[in-house]
């Protein structure tokens, strides 16, 4: 199987090497670059599998990287881990919003900025077999037959909290505004508020009883659903 490649887009040489080294432990393809510039030109030219990108460039800031890898249709798709110093959630929460796939905050730990390319990769994977199936421990989500179980014990959901569970399962670690949570899982419903959607996360939680705390408020911006601990599954 050839290697996934990688394009690491950073000012700073020792959070390049220090990337490079660890990623390349894990039989990635690496390939650094230090600016926005350099790094569009070379999501453009060697169409990257992931694009681990930091916020804080000069010229060229990562944001800006984002918006236009989005709005090219050639590379639109190229999963984006945004690099960020900001410590504000509301930042982070902002990077997602305009396109990045996920984002690690610095200072990072190595584990979880690995842990977080992998699940890149394995939701790529499952998306491109068409594996219906979201696991997270004891819980399993099966799309296919929009059945949601505990321990292989069905779990009965209404329409929207399966949908709502199903955009958090799948997105392990990554902050949903209750904006982009009504995005996800209401298009095309009845008008609802924002409120409605902590209604139903309320009720969601009280229905996965002892894995409730997998769903994580994040005051001021959101929920996310607990990303794995430790390594690989």
């Amino acid at each position: 199987m050839p290697k996934q490649k990688i394009l690491v887009v950073d000012d700073e040489e020792d959070i390049l090497k220090l990337l490079q080294y660890n990623l390349q432990r894990e039989g990635y393809q690496v390939r650094c670059v230090s600016s926005g510039e350099e790094g569009l030109a070379a999501v453009k030219a060697g169409r990257p599998d992931l694009v681990v990108l930091d916020w804080m460039l000069p010229g060229m800031d990562g944001l800006e990287v984002c918006k236009l890898v989005r709005a090219d249709k050639d590379v639109k798709n190229t999963p984006i881990l945004m690099l960020t110093a900001k410590d504000s959630e509301v930042d982070q929460v902002l990077s997602l919003e305009i396109g990045a796939t996920d984002y690690v905050a610095k200072p990072f730990s190595v584990k979880v900025l690995l842990a977080r390319v992998r699940t890149i990769f394995r939701n790529q994977i499952s998306r491109a077999e068409g594996t219906p199936v979201v696991r997270a421990g004891e819980l399993a989500l099966d799309k296919e037959r929009q059945i949601f179980s505990i321990k292989g014990k069905p779990v009965p959901l209404t329409k929207l909290e399966f949908k709502i569970l199903s955009v958090l399962m799948e997105n392990p670690g990554r902050v949903f505004s209750r904006d982009k949570l009504l995005d996800g899982a209401w298009e095309g419903e009845a008008f609802i508020t924002d409120r409605t959607v902590d209604v139903h996360v309320k009720s969601i939680r009280r229905k996965m009883g002892k894995s409730r705390h997998l769903i994580e408020t994040v005051r001021g911006s959101g929920y996310r659903f607990a990303e794995e601990r430790g390594g690989r599954r």
